[in-house]
């Protein structure tokens, strides 16, 4: 492949007039994101919003995971403000925290072109 191959291969992803915005929430998204980063996580998520009250007990037994692990990844969602936790005698009982996972879909939807045709075509960019 020579130089002008390469060139052309390039130049379409490269725009001199393309610059990233200050964007102050991605680290704010790139918490949450971690924080989901496990199917055991994203599970836990998906009972917490299931269920209409909070969950005390039952999250054990609804995943094929030991107690241990279970609480390490309430830990980190608790931890990403994803879920709240409060003590209910020798347990805690949790539910969602419905603020942080609106601001995470709002987050997301951000992820989407302010503009329609901002993208470039994918054969124009990697190609």
């Amino acid at each position: 492949m020579g130089m002008t191959d390469t060139n052309k291969k390039t130049s379409g992803c490269v725009s001199g007039s393309a610059t990233l915005p200050v964007d102050e929430s991605a680290d704010q998204l790139a918490r949450l994101a971690w924080a989901l980063a496990h199917p055991a996580r994203v599970r836990i998520l998906r009972l917490l919003l299931s269920r209409k009250a909070c969950v005390c007990g039952e999250i054990v037994c609804e995943l094929p995971l030991a107690q241990s692990t279970v609480s390490q990844h309430l830990k980190i969602l608790k931890e990403a403000g994803l879920i709240q936790g409060v003590v209910d005698g020798p347990r805690v009982c949790y539910c969602i925290d419905r603020h942080t996972l609106d601001t995470l879909h709002s987050l997301v939807d951000s992820l989407q072109p302010i503009t329609s045709g901002t993208n470039p075509d994918p054969e124009d960019c990697c190609a």
